[in-house]
């Protein structure tokens, strides 16, 4: 037994088919544009990680410049 009561024969089976349906060079791209879109993913998500980081002062000092004096 395999995922979920998958076989793997079944696997492969679907796996054959899916290649026959696209093609490895529609595979190939597809892959790489998923890879690609990760990987961009990655970057945004340290680049904010890290403007969050160094940008914590500058979101303080903005927020006690919108508060009203009292």
């Amino acid at each position: 037994m395999g995922l979920g009561g998958i076989s793997i024969w079944q696997l492969l089976i679907i796996l054959a088919i899916v290649v026959m349906l696209f093609g490895t060079s529609r595979l190939r791209n597809i892959g790489s544009d998923l890879g690609s879109a990760i990987k961009g993913f990655r970057n945004s998500m340290s680049k904010d990680e890290a403007e969050s980081v160094g940008g914590n002062t500058a979101s303080q000092d903005e927020s006690d410049t919108n508060k009203p004096a009292t």
